[in-house]
């Protein structure tokens, strides 16, 4: 072992020693500065236009992330079609462009060719929002009172069922269309100008059936205008508890709904991505959220990431299968 002799030297050891010490405690400290913690500044949260459903969703769980991360979370509408989408692909991927979206959003690229964006590889997503269920109903003339005999009346007339729906690759079409394949019967769809006039129609007796979201239905099945059979999703709805699903009542394996959640630009950290996941999972717990979104006719639903994604790749597998094999395309 090597001897050091004299001041001198030993000072300059010393000095190494203490520099060294030094170093190491300023180290950590600095990585306090330098790095600091998500959010530092107001988050953009990207929907389509104001006054839709994706728009009620989305300024509800963002006031509530608001108070969570300590910054505002500021919704941006904007109109139909790919622009609020096209922003959030092309922004840069740190947490602070969110886009808050439907089904559609993996949906379209299946029903329209030349979309400017790849879901699975453009997007992260970050939570499930809500499943909007959707209400099966007919007119009050027919006779059918469940699943089971609205299939034996299919049966026996075939072709002579109409249901109406909105347009090309709606809610109501795809969650129509997989009714008829899963259940093999034949039913003409009447196209409409949106739930709307398509809920008249069947309201007025000119169509039989009609299948959307139970939001803006609950007051003409209240009312008797029309008659609900069965609710579409995996389990009853808090919004009709008394009404059954289509697969308890006639049609095993049956399930559709409208999904919308939250999405970051892809190659987001994960650590942003599971703080926003955490964050949503929190304000969808709240009593008096889960109150506001069973009156709108949704059901929240806290999912991780993961989870979410699986469901969404699920999504394009079953219902892109549908589409291709009736050939529906965008209008």
């Amino acid at each position: 072992m090597a001897y050091f002799e004299g001041n001198g030297m030993r000072n300059r050891i010393s000095d190494c020693f203490s520099g060294l010490v030094v170093a190491s405690i300023a180290l950590p400290l600095s990585g306090v500065v330098w790095g600091q913690p998500y959010p530092t500044k107001p988050i953009r949260m990207v929907t389509s236009a104001a006054g839709g459903s994706s728009d009620f969703a989305a300024r509800l769980v963002a006031q509530g992330m608001s108070q969570g991360l300590g910054q505002q979370v500021i919704i941006d509408n904007r109109g139909g079609g790919v622009a609020a989408i096209e922003i959030v692909v092309k922004a840069p991927a740190d947490g602070y462009t969110l886009l808050y979206y439907g089904s559609i959003l993996w949906l379209l690229p299946l029903l329209q060719d030349g979309v400017p964006y790849d879901t699975l590889r453009d997007f992260a997503p970050v939570a499930l929002v809500v499943s909007s269920p959707v209400v099966v109903i007919v007119n009050a003339a027919v006779p059918a009172k469940t699943i089971k005999d609205l299939i034996a009346l299919a049966k026996s007339k075939p072709g002579a069922l109409n249901y109406s729906s909105g347009g090309a690759g709606s809610t109501g079409h795809l969650a129509a269309e997989l009714f008829k394949s899963m259940a093999g019967v034949n039913m003409v769809r009447i196209p409409y100008k949106g739930s709307g006039p398509a809920l008249a129609a069947v309201v007025s007796g000119e169509v039989q059936l009609l299948m959307a979201s139970a939001g803006g239905m609950e007051s003409q099945i209240r009312a008797g205008r029309v008659r609900a059979v069965a609710v579409t999703g995996a389990k009853r709805s808090p919004s009709f508890p008394d009404l059954p699903t289509v697969a308890e009542s006639g049609l095993p394996g049956f399930e559709y709904g409208q999904m919308s959640g939250i999405f970051a630009p892809a190659k987001s950290a994960r650590t942003v991505v599971t703080r926003l996941n955490q964050e949503v999972a929190r304000v969808l717990a709240r009593p008096d959220v889960k109150e506001k979104f069973f009156q709108s006719g949704a059901e929240p639903s806290a999912e991780t990431p993961q989870e979410f994604g699986a469901q969404i790749k699920a999504e394009i597998a079953r219902i892109g299968k549908v589409i291709k094999d009736a050939g529906i395309r965008a209008e």
